[in-house]
């Protein structure tokens, strides 16, 4: 009987040595971007939780169940974004409290994350400006414009992943978000150095914005380019060389469907074009006809820079690739993804810690993009406003003398060979400061 009454004992307390431990929410940190604050909380397992606003002062509050904070959560003040302050107790003795003190009104978002190769669980709240205003947009002007005032190209440089993403990381610890944002900052650089370019960078410090998000911004930025740049990493080490990527026919047809579905993409495609005030059908082909433009001009301007790439090391494949990233997916932007190197094969991870490598990477992408401009001007760019009539006595020295600009970039910007010219030939006149 006794045996009997023990094992019965043990059997009741089964359950109540199977209940888990209290999640440990370890430690915090903080992302600052343009439109919102991102704060990340390092947690050892999964947790559910209730978040809600307080007011006067400003406050959210989380209530997490079965968790607990260590003591450098309990109190941790700090000035990051929208933020003055981090606060955690427990609410109940089950249920533990974080409080944030914020500096002003707010619209939060949360969701939780499983571990990757980096990190382990987590709980992100994301607290957006509830008083931010647009950014002013770069205007665009039409064809009938032209002799009014001619605009510069925009080239939208997209630097991949950013904040609690780190992308890919290299043997030796290197992260993609980061050589990728050095080379973004980079291009961006050089085109500022052109006239008649205009560079705007997608992100503009280490934070994340969601992939959708990027090309709203350049849509609103009336972007005439938009060049999203990644470091490729595979479980292969010997796998090497750069890739340039447009939009797959596949990823066009499950995005006009999108499009086609939602109330808030009527909203007017390049060159003013609406499709809230089309049949289905109707719409449907203006669409079909946007997309189609777009991905022969992001494939033409792809190969372009693949071909620049190709003078500065070996490419992964030797033609321009086609698949459905989601950056590529804006119906009126020429859009390419550039895979710059595979940063998990331990040369390549080298060569993108070089600050002279990424500035060739980054000369690259800009000659690539010139070439195709030069080519395909947009209507009322300064890129358009200057042709020349060769006439009676021209030579090609003095004409570049007489639009001062350089006689190489005359003699590349329209792909001269020699210095031969024939009466009644119109040359391109690449643009000069001041134009």
């Amino acid at each position: 009987m006794r045996n009997l009454l023990t094992g019965l004992c043990l059997w009741l307390a089964g359950p109540v040595l199977a209940v888990a431990a209290p999640v440990d929410f370890k430690d915090v940190r903080f992302w600052t971007a343009p439109d919102h604050t991102r704060v990340v909380f390092d947690i050892n397992g999964p947790v559910q939780h209730n978040l809600f606003i307080v007011k006067n002062p400003e406050r959210v509050v989380i209530d997490i169940p079965g968790a607990r904070a260590k003591s450098s959560l309990n109190t941790k003040a700090v000035n990051a974004g929208l933020i003055d302050g981090v606060r955690a107790a427990m609410y109940k003795p089950d249920v533990l409290r974080i409080v944030l003190d914020l500096k002003q009104g707010v619209r939060p978002k949360s969701f939780t994350l499983k571990p990757n190769g980096q990190y382990g669980h987590r709980l992100v709240v994301d607290l957006y400006n509830k008083t931010e205003k647009a950014g002013k947009a770069v205007v665009k002007k039409t064809v009938a414009d032209m002799n009014i005032q001619s605009r510069d190209l925009v080239i939208a440089i997209d630097a991949g992943h950013g904040g609690e993403d780190p992308g890919a990381i290299g043997r030796h610890g290197t992260r993609e978000k980061d050589v990728v944002y050095s080379i973004a900052r980079r291009l961006e650089a050089l085109i500022k150095k052109e006239p008649g370019m205009q560079a705007v960078l997608i992100r503009k410090g280490d934070y994340y914005i969601g992939l959708r998000q990027r090309i709203n911004k350049a849509r609103k930025l009336n972007a005439d380019l938009f060049i999203s740049i990644h470091a490729d990493g595979f479980r292969d080490r010997r796998v090497r060389g750069s890739s340039v990527f447009v939009l797959s026919n596949r990823g066009a047809t499950s995005e006009m469907a999108r499009w086609l579905a939602e109330k808030e993409n009527s909203s007017d495609l390049a060159g003013g074009v609406s499709l809230d005030d089309k049949d289905g059908l109707l719409a449907e082909v203006l669409l079909d006809l946007s997309q189609t433009a777009t991905i022969e001009a992001s494939l033409e301007v792809a190969d372009n820079l693949l071909g620049e790439l190709k003078g500065i090391g070996k490419t992964h494949k030797s033609s321009v690739q086609q698949a459905g990233f989601v950056v590529l997916k804006s119906p009126d932007i020429p859009s390419i993804l550039v895979e710059t190197a595979f940063i998990s094969n331990p040369q390549e991870e080298k060569k993108l810690r070089s600050k002279q490598h990424q500035q060739m990477l980054a000369r690259a992408m800009l000659r690539g993009i010139q070439d195709y401009f030069s080519k395909h001007p947009p209507p009322g760019t300064r890129m358009i406003a200057r042709q020349y009539v060769v006439k009676r006595g021209d030579t090609l020295s003095h004409i570049a003398v007489q639009h001062q600009v350089g006689l190489n970039r005359l003699r590349g910007y329209n792909d001269l060979r020699n210095d031969r010219l024939r009466i009644g030939d119109t040359l391109r006149i690449p643009p000069s400061r001041g134009s």
